[in-house]
């Protein structure tokens, strides 16, 4: 890969089967600062009632990063998020016993034929609509508890859930409604029809669900964080890991509502060329994502992608736009520097420290154990201890919910010297606009 000519821009419009595999040929490569254009497809519930494809989700071929060695890290600017989608469908699942083997994400099979990872066909709408193409039997592997179909403005500024009649009108035209991408060979999950909450409206605010680097081993895409992928502990389908082979994972799965346009996330690099994947595109969702899903939806991403030379970290760092800062966080205004500095020399000091603020990704099987992972990332990469972070976050930042039950985000103001020593300070600079 890395002999061919580098490219100032990779248009994407592959995807995987649904396992990140390293071993896999990458698209590109781009060039260090050069740009990736993605026509991504809906996350969740599409993939979830494809039985053919083995992760849960739907996310991009991966491309190769000019001078991405591993032990380095790529730093992603999220330049534009543009949703497609006209209409989408979500809500609450429920598995159906005997269509999967121990997880349903990875390991679907057909009821009847007992066909593993089935072909399948549409055959009218509602949840029984998926047939396994062998012998004809239903064979989706999820279905909605409470769900809903959800129609956009032209402008994509707000949605609203529609009722049975137009719900069923979708239906019949799923893949137009949702702007699926050629190549995508989900099922429209508003193929259900789903119409349990009618005429709620919501604002949007486009993220995506999933973006990071490729992990050094195979990973079902949606099980790539520390949550969904302690699924895999001794699972009984072939995509089982251990627990340390569970640390090769890149935590691209965080679903995450402030990584969205203007926000930079800095992942680690554990295969040659980092292979930048994304998907998982939601139009909104609260803190925590409390339902298990909310509002998957294709749309055109552009991405700028630069290295970071001898940068070895665990899991990746969020730069959020200003506005998606905690209060605490915020970086503090000349004038309340001006402040702390009066204060400061009535006590006999003659500097106060300068800080920037920085965003750890945790994730575990809880959201005590992301909390945890996500301290101990931050001490690793400043060179202190959890202690000391515990006390800044809790000063200087907060601990938000990224995805219950197992991502978080640990954000505080850091001093700006350990910045510099890490090589990321004139990126934070930058991000914030203070220099």
């Amino acid at each position: 890969m890395s002999e061919k000519r580098a490219c100032e821009t990779v248009y994407v419009s592959t995807f995987t089967n649904g396992i990140l595999d390293p071993s896999q040929p990458m698209l590109g490569p781009v060039r260090d600062g050069g740009h990736i254009v993605a026509n991504t497809t809906p996350g969740c519930w599409g993939p979830m009632i494809t039985p053919s494809l083995r992760g849960g989700h739907e996310v991009t071929q991966p491309v190769y990063v000019e001078g991405a060695e591993v032990g380095d890290a790529v730093a992603i600017r999220i330049q534009s998020i543009r949703p497609t989608s006209r209409v989408t469908a979500s809500g609450n699942d429920q598995t159906i016993e005997g269509r999967f083997l121990g997880d349903a994400f990875v390991a679907a099979k057909c009821p009847s034929c007992g066909t593993p990872h089935p072909e399948t066909r549409i055959e009218g709408i509602g949840p029984a609509a998926i047939r396994c193409a062998e012998c004809g039997a239903e064979a989706t592997p999820f279905t909605f508890t409470n769900g809903y179909t959800m129609a956009f403005d032209d402008k994509r500024e707000v949605g609203v859930t529609l009722p049975k009649e137009a719900a069923e009108k979708v239906a019949e035209d799923g893949r137009a409604y949702m702007a699926t991408p050629e190549h995508s060979i989900q099922n429209p999950v508003v193929t259900f029809a789903p119409h349990d909450i009618v005429g709620a409206v919501a604002r949007v605010r486009p993220f995506l669900g999933q973006l990071g680097t490729t992990p050094a081993r195979p990973f079902p895409d949606s099980h790539n964080a520390g949550d969904f992928g302690s699924f895999l502990l001794d699972a009984p389908h072939e995509y089982a890991v251990t627990e340390e082979q569970l640390e090769d994972r890149t935590d691209g799965h965080m679903d995450i509502n402030r990584v969205r346009e203007g926000a930079v996330l800095i992942c680690p690099v554990k295969v040659p060329g980092g292979g930048v994947y994304l998907g998982d595109m939601h139009a909104m969702q609260g803190d925590g994502e409390i339902a298990g899903h909310t509002t998957d939806i294709s749309g055109i991403v552009t991405l700028q992608v630069h290295v970071i030379k001898d940068m070895d970290l665990s899991g990746p760092l969020l730069l959020p736009t200003e506005e998606d800062l905690p209060y605490l966080a915020k970086p503090l205004t000349e004038k309340e520097k001006a402040q702390a500095l009066t204060l400061a020399k009535q006590w006999g000091m003659d500097n106060i420290e300068e800080s920037l603020p920085v965003s750890f990704i945790g994730s575990g099987a809880t959201l005590n154990e992301a909390t945890d992972n996500g301290l101990q990332r931050a001490a690793d990469f400043l060179g202190t201890t959890v202690p000391e972070v515990m006390n800044r976050a809790t000063v200087t930042g907060a601990v938000e919910i990224g995805r219950y039950p197992g991502v978080v985000t640990v954000t505080f103001l850091a001093p700006v010297d350990r910045l510099a020593e890490r090589g990321i300070l004139d990126l934070v600079r930058e991000q914030y606009g203070v220099y």
